[in-house]
């Protein structure tokens, strides 16, 4: 189970950092990827994150905002995003892959979360 917490509401320009808890699989032995998807978009890829943090891939479109990160002892990763942006408006949903490296495709992921909302108001 992947639960995401951490989504709210905030202004433009501020923070925020969201947290996907993992239960119930060994978390060390997936790579996780954020994903995110705005109303009457495509799910999309944010960021990802190797097994034992050994590699990360971030999307252009957040580059330099966003960092992910994980703690394998607390089976737990996290999404910090700065200087957010009202197109970063979006329910964001973590993924677990079986595989030592993030991948950009949903379709490479076992296991997702419900998602947990962010919007940006300008």
């Amino acid at each position: 189970q992947l639960v995401e917490s951490g989504g709210g509401l905030v202004q433009a320009g501020g923070s925020l950092t969201l947290s996907c808890a993992a239960s119930g699989r060994a978390f060390n032995l997936y790579a996780v990827g954020w994903f995110r998807q705005a109303p009457g978009k495509e799910r999309e890829f944010v960021a990802g994150i190797g097994r034992s943090s050994e590699n990360t891939d971030t999307a252009n479109s957040v580059k330099g905002r966003f960092t992910v990160s994980r703690d394998n002892s607390k089976n737990t990763a996290y999404l910090q995003m700065n200087s957010l942006k009202p197109e970063d408006t979006a329910v964001y949903f973590c993924a677990l892959r079986t595989g030592s490296s993030p991948r950009p495709a949903t379709n490479h992921y076992d296991y997702w979360g419900q998602g947990t909302r962010v919007t940006v108001s300008s």
